[in-house]
């Protein structure tokens, strides 16, 4: 995930459609073109928004799509070999969720893949020269609107209050900034990181971070987490006897997250709308012009939601029985 989300491209979505004719389809004309989706895991309910997104403004666009899981943010092996497959296939563009944002065995895969097929990031930070585009948003500054919300509440002075953080691997890529952008927003704070917990982002890794960070520190004020991470946290503490239990704040949305936020066990969430990710991304693979390298990124607002905020209402994920078929 990438800086200055907010940016345009070089061509803007608009401008994209204008010049459609600048970049055939190998499909050859009259046939839908088609996309392979690359993504790490559609464990977290995060990646099943994207994909709605995704499939949506396909079908506006009148395009198919290829869905390939890599099976977490450790099968960086497995991400290639579907890269090398969708090339092989003649797809039109690939969009890649990448594993991880610089390792140069997928970086160098990438190279050798786009000059046939035109590569997008798809949410994800990768540093690849080569793409043809990007879609995503700054987690230093998912992790920033975190952190501010939290100096509000106990700003420099008042009563000292303890956190723990746990996030993704950090071969993930989005995981260094969304730290940085945390510890940048809670400076000038009452509010100490006792700990930093990482894994994949499956629930069951996630259930395992918990725990830990729960019996090393159940002192703690708030426990800051991925979405997966406070889900589990959400489930522990139902049950829990602790009469002082953490307040949660989830760094991303998800359908249990946003439900939390409803009814109020979860304090404020990070929202990059992932959805629209999908839709941006469509739209600007779609577009037919050719690739805009280093172009900056795409991508919608960051908004941190609370129960008490207007922008709740307006949250947009998939539906509750929505998967996307897979290859």
């Amino acid at each position: 995930m990438v800086r200055h989300y907010g940016a345009a491209c070089a061509c803007s979505i608009k401008a994209f459609a204008l010049c459609a004719a600048l970049w055939p389809s190998v499909t050859g004309a009259g046939s839908r073109p088609v996309f392979c989706v690359l993504v790490p895991h559609f464990k977290d309910e995060y990646w099943l928004s994207v994909g709605c997104g995704l499939e949506k403004e396909a079908e506006r666009q009148n395009v198919d799509l290829l869905f390939y899981e890599a099976g977490g943010y450790r099968a960086l092996a497995q991400q290639i070999e579907q890269l090398f497959a969708c090339a092989e296939r003649g797809v039109d563009a690939i969009l890649i969720g990448a594993v991880a944002s610089d390792h140069p065995d997928l970086t160098d895969a990438i190279t050798q893949v786009a000059p046939t097929v035109p590569v997008f990031g798809l949410v994800n930070e990768l540093h690849a020269e080569v793409l043809g585009g990007r879609v995503g948003v700054d987690w230093q500054d998912m992790g920033y609107a975190i952190g501010r919300h939290l100096t509000e509440r106990h700003p420099e002075g008042s009563p000292p209050k303890t956190a723990v953080f746990l996030s993704g691997p950090r071969e993930a890529g989005w995981t260094g900034p969304l730290e940085a952008g945390l510890r940048m927003g809670l400076s000038g704070s009452a509010v100490a990181i006792l700990e930093v917990f990482g894994a994949d982002t499956g629930l069951r890794q996630q259930l395992a971070l918990v725990e830990t960070a729960l019996q090393r520190h159940p002192e703690a004020d708030y426990l800051i987490g991925s979405a997966p991470a406070v889900e589990a946290a959400m489930g522990l503490l139902e049950n829990s006897a602790d009469p002082d239990p953490p307040l949660l704040v989830s760094t991303y949305i998800s359908h249990t997250i946003l439900r939390g936020l409803m009814n109020g066990s979860v304090l404020a969430a990070a929202f990059d709308d992932p959805m629209q990710q999908g839709v941006l991304a469509i739209r600007q693979a779609a577009a037919g012009i050719p690739p805009v390298r280093n172009a900056p990124a795409i991508g919608p607002e960051i908004v941190l939601l609370t129960r008490a905020g207007r922008e709740l209402q307006q949250v947009r994920i998939s539906p509750a029985d929505y998967f996307p078929a897979l290859q």
